[in-house]
């Protein structure tokens, strides 16, 4: 219902030749945009018969509508490039229905962004405690990272990469942060840091401080 077919060829036209398959193409064309124009004619005579009444053009071609009342659709047909690092920074909590088998063997993982799904953790990578004490990780941040999201499935699932520490703190947001955006923050090897000048003084004189702005 969301494709219009407006011309369609058969591959067999190509035996006569690009020059009659654009003919063809351009006589089609044609055809179409008087057909399209004849309808609009037609189409303005008949509002001006129309009451106050009517809210909106009623016709049956979607091509003759205005563009506000047009709702534009489109399809994804392919993903190009992945940028999101799978990993979600939030909290876990025991599954609600506790009769279930899922209860027995996973977790709900609530990512704090909510573009993020829902994903089942297994219990295995949760705390020891966590099920018979799920109160004292309420207010705790995790990191888990999504394997998968099945298509008959309302959330994703993953594991628990990590305890972050508690919520509100700088250390676990900062960290919880950079690692949704795969920024890596661990400290520079030896290596890179003997590319570095090895005689130069690294400490800021008293002189020079004098000059600039201190925005520490």
């Amino acid at each position: 219902p969301d494709v219009i077919i407006e011309a369609q060829f058969d591959d067999n036209d190509a035996e006569h030749g690009q020059d009659h398959l654009q003919d063809t193409l351009t006589d089609d064309i044609k055809k179409l945009a008087l057909d399209t124009s004849e309808k609009g004619k037609a189409a303005g005579v008949t509002d001006v018969h129309r009451g106050k009444q009517d809210d909106g053009p009623k016709v049956n071609d979607p091509r003759l509508l205005p563009d506000e009342f047009l709702q534009r659709t489109a399809k994804v047909v392919y993903i190009l490039e992945k940028k999101h690092s799978r990993a979600a920074t939030g909290f876990i909590k025991l599954l609600t229905d506790r009769n279930s088998e899922l209860f027995k063997r996973c977790a709900m993982f609530s990512p704090v962004d909510h573009r993020v799904p829902r994903v089942y953790v297994p219990l295995a990578d949760c705390p020891s405690d966590f099920v018979t004490k799920p109160e004292t990780y309420s207010q705790m941040l995790f990191i888990c990272r999504i394997m998968d999201w099945k298509e008959d499935s309302n959330f994703a699932s993953g594991q628990l990469c990590k305890s972050l520490g508690q919520a509100g703190e700088i250390e676990p947001e900062s960290e919880g942060i950079l690692t949704e955006y795969g920024v890596d923050f661990s400290d520079f090897s030896p290596e890179v840091l003997e590319c570095l000048p090895q005689n130069l003084p690294w400490v800021i004189s008293p002189g020079e401080l004098a000059k600039r702005r201190d925005l520490r």
